[in-house]
């Protein structure tokens, strides 16, 4: 018997899950299955940071995650070391949705496909969102440099969004960089994206694995209290990223910027995880339970960060992004050579199917308030 193409529910990109235009990026140690489980619950797209984590550590993550929800979530992989071995644990644990960044997506596509998954891939140019999808990427990230933590290029996101869009039409394209409240999200939706990939706004999240430090750092910072350096490189180095103005990076400005090697306090062990020292120019977030300075510690935050001041459940940020409003569907485009459907955890069978260019729906709830 033929099945019927179908979106699932009325959501903003069925084939991912979603019913609400929302993406929880992957915001490192404080992405914890609590918060991805919290996200997806509420219509979104959770996200859990697995690119540094062993076998035991992303079995368990995704167990925990889908003893939580019967909602789609998605796994995060950095691609500036080989991920195969960590892909392949994500899809043998059933998980369907995989998102890429920093590196070439091309080898990766062909496995997360035979495992009948969807593969997202981070861009920053339209140049690359053309070849990430002629590699077969399903669904493109287009990120602004205003973005907290990696920023892989230097364009603005009002500027990318819709060069992203046109460039790789009908493929739907999620933005990133400075979304924290609704009118951010509104924004990009009438750049033409399905969706908005959000990390600021969830640090403050309650199931968020944030050290309280760090979520009083960002619940105080204005919009200009980032900078974009290379500066915390500890585990990886020639990477840039946007963190908060702390004491490490003032005495390191105050210093005159010196390189690696001739830094401030450099080596210099301020803070302790599990045992473990955590030195100064670490690229580790202070997660719960970690003693020391934290406030010396990397605190990656975007620039939409001055938006954000309160903690909340995961699910009540969802709601006051959408205003509590859902948004028109639309399909994903067939890949020539692929499966025609895909199954994601916890929903029913869709298709891949050519559609016209999505024309945003904004409910007047995402108009003209805040998040």
């Amino acid at each position: 018997m033929t099945e019927t193409p179908s979106t699932v529910g009325d959501g903003a990109v069925g084939a991912l899950g979603m019913t609400v235009p929302v993406v929880q990026a992957p915001i490192g140690g404080a992405a914890t299955p609590q918060l991805a489980a919290a996200v997806s619950g509420a219509g979104g797209l959770g996200m859990l940071a697995l690119s540094w984590s062993d076998p035991a550590q992303i079995r368990s993550a995704i167990e925990r995650t889908g003893a939580l929800t019967s909602r789609t979530f998605g796994a995060n992989l950095v691609l500036d070391r080989p991920q195969f071995e960590r892909l392949e644990l994500c899809l043998a644990a059933g998980v369907r949705v995989i998102s890429t960044f920093w590196g070439d997506p091309a080898p990766y596509s062909a496995p997360i496909h035979a495992a009948g998954a969807l593969h997202l891939h981070t861009v920053a140019s339209a140049a690359e969102a053309r070849r990430a999808v002629a590699a077969g990427v399903d669904v493109v990230v287009a990120q602004g440099w205003e973005a907290g933590g990696h920023v892989w290029g230097e364009v603005g996101t009002l500027a990318l969004v819709p060069a992203v869009v046109d460039a790789v039409h009908p493929v739907p394209v999620i933005a990133a960089g400075g979304i924290a409240d609704r009118r951010g999200l509104a924004a990009v939706l009438a750049l033409g994206a399905v969706a908005g990939w959000i990390g600021t706004r969830f640090l403050l999240a309650e199931e968020s694995g944030a050290h309280p430090g760090y979520r009083a750092a960002v619940a105080a910072a204005a919009e200009t209290d980032t900078l974009l350096s290379e500066l915390f490189d500890g585990g990886w180095p020639d990477a840039p990223h946007r963190t908060l103005r702390n004491s490490t990076v003032r005495e390191w400005l105050a210093a005159g910027s010196p390189p690696p090697g001739s830094r401030p306090g450099e080596g210099e062990q301020v803070a302790v995880r599990r045992g473990e020292p955590q030195l100064r120019y670490s690229s580790d977030i202070p997660t719960t339970g970690v003693e020391g300075d934290v406030e010396a510690m990397v605190h990656y935050a975007g620039q939409g960060v001055g938006l954000v001041r309160d903690v909340k459940p995961a699910a009540e940020i969802v709601r006051e992004l959408v205003g509590g409003r859902r948004l028109r569907s639309v399909t994903l485009p067939r890949h020539e050579g692929r499966k025609a459907t895909f199954r994601p955890c916890g929903g029913r069978k869709v298709a891949f199917l050519p559609s016209p260019r999505p024309r945003p729906v904004l409910p007047s709830s995402l108009l003209g308030e805040s998040g």
